[in-house]
């Protein structure tokens, strides 16, 4: 018999709808003004400006808890991707990326999981955040891609349908999906996407550079080489 699931307990709703409020409205009130920003002049696969800036960073991304180094742990350029499970242009990067580190292996892929997209999003982190905590990197990652690989809304169940098709066990899952433990990293990783200005799922950072939207496979390839040459998103 299918166990319910509670992804979000009675005690955890003002928190998590909180939490998509103040994450919507963070970027909805950035939009205007930073979509503007442009500090190198990158462009996107269809030849529009690509909106960036420089970030300052107190500490290593990935060393952060719930953030995973999801491929190429050894490699030398690092990309950082803030994502929202329900972002499609996330769902089309997600695909991108993949085959991106599948042939390089110098290129070390870090995923910051940023739910700001509504109750739904907060919901599927929770299990997101638990297969972290509970699984292995490449665990990880398989969910993150099987995940991306569905169409429509995904939520705290669908999401914990993904993970147990990969073998983690339900009643795990919920009992630290559910935790205040789990609450407080999706909070850091809202405030920390936040303090970094970004205003736009996916967001990456790489070389100091926050990049908001998805810059499309060859201008993402371009950016990535160009920091492999020249330690900067461009030569």
């Amino acid at each position: 018999m299918k166990m319910r699931f509670s992804i979000i307990p009675p005690t955890a709703i003002a928190v998590t709808a909180f939490m998509a409020w103040s994450g919507i409205a963070c970027a909805q009130g950035r939009d205007r003004s930073m979509q503007f920003v442009a500090e190198f002049p990158l462009l996107n696969d269809d030849g529009q400006r690509l909106p960036n800036h420089r970030v300052k960073l107190a500490g290593a991304i990935g060393k952060l808890p719930g953030v995973v180094v999801a491929a190429n742990p050894e490699g030398k350029t690092t990309l950082v991707e803030f994502y929202d499970l329900n972002c499609p242009y996330c769902r089309i990067a997600s695909a991108d990326v993949a085959d991106m580190v599948a042939v390089d292996p110098g290129l070390r892929l870090v995923l910051v999981p940023y739910p700001v997209l509504g109750i739904a999003s907060i919901a599927a982190s929770r299990v997101e955040l638990a297969v972290a905590k509970l699984g292995t990197p490449a665990q990880f990652y398989d969910f993150h891609r099987k995940i991306y690989s569905q169409r429509g809304t995904t939520d705290g169940l669908r999401a914990l349908d993904v993970a147990r098709a990969l073998g983690f066990d339900e009643r795990a899952l919920t009992k630290l999906g559910d935790s205040d433990e789990i609450t407080k990293i999706m909070k850091a990783h809202v405030a920390l996407g936040d303090a970094l200005g970004l205003a736009a799922t996916p967001a990456f950072v790489i070389d100091g550079v926050a990049i908001l939207g998805y810059p499309g496979r060859d201008g993402l390839q371009k950016i990535v080489d160009a920091s492999r040459t020249c330690g900067k998103v461009m030569c």
